[in-house]
């Protein structure tokens, strides 16, 4: 992993264009060929990115980018779509590479990961027809728990809480957003699973097009017999 911290700015063009005026970041190239725009806010997010499969190329600046400062430019294509990051660096405090190695992934505790485990396994509780990719479907923030194919086309993305608030809503919400970019997964809709979701969380996420699927656990485990419930 390569860790650039640079005066920078950056242009996006693709699906959707966006541009970043000269700041201070922290630039990350990881071993997969992502590569991520940081500030020092905004949590984990980073403010752009380019997902693999990409490359990158360090180019000179031309004489008007070199006339305004600029030392290098780092162009970010993507493989199969004509997405394009292109990061103008000027002047780069710190530049250092550190070999990672292969990392086991996320391991969650107790009942959320026993329901992601349950879900994988009774993929049919997303609805008739629907097949399961893998867990913890890696992207360039973290995993989704759960990857899943629609039987009508596209891809279902599936975050699990014991309990669903907001937070877990937002979470999804960059998941799907990072998701779509892919074509070989879009469209991707959205599924907040938890054994209980908070009223404030079913607004949000009904609201950006997200389902929510309440999980009964117990039934899940086969502990308990939904069918032969009195009421």
């Amino acid at each position: 992993m390569r860790l650039v911290v640079a005066e920078c700015a950056a242009r996006y063009t693709g699906r959707l264009s966006a541009h970043l005026p000269r700041a201070r970041r922290l630039v990350v190239v990881k071993a997969d060929g992502s590569v991520l725009l940081h500030s020092d806010g905004g949590s984990y997010k980073p403010l752009n990115w380019m997902s693999p499969p990409c490359s990158l190329a360090v180019g000179e600046p031309d004489a008007e980018q070199r006339a305004a400062g600029v030392t290098q430019v780092w162009t970010v294509q993507h493989a199969k779509t004509d997405d394009r990051l292109v990061i103008d660096l000027y002047e780069v405090h710190h530049d250092s590479a550190h070999e990672l190695g292969v990392d086991p992934g996320l391991v969650k505790d107790g009942v959320e990961a026993h329901l992601q485990e349950l879900l994988a396994a009774q993929i049919g509780l997303l609805g008739s027809g629907h097949t399961l990719v893998r867990r913890e479907y890696p992207t360039a923030i973290g995993p989704v728990d759960i990857l899943a194919k629609a039987p009508g086309g596209g891809s279902v993305a599936v975050e699990i809480k014991r309990r669903g608030d907001i937070d877990g809503v937002e979470q999804l919400t960059r998941y799907l957003e990072l998701l779509n970019r892919d074509p070989r997964l879009s469209p991707v809709r959205g599924v907040f699973a938890a054994q209980e979701i908070k009223p404030q969380a079913r607004v949000l996420a009904t609201d950006r097009g997200i389902t929510c699927l309440v999980l009964d656990y117990d039934a899940m485990r086969g502990v308990d017999d939904v069918d032969a419930r009195l009421f």
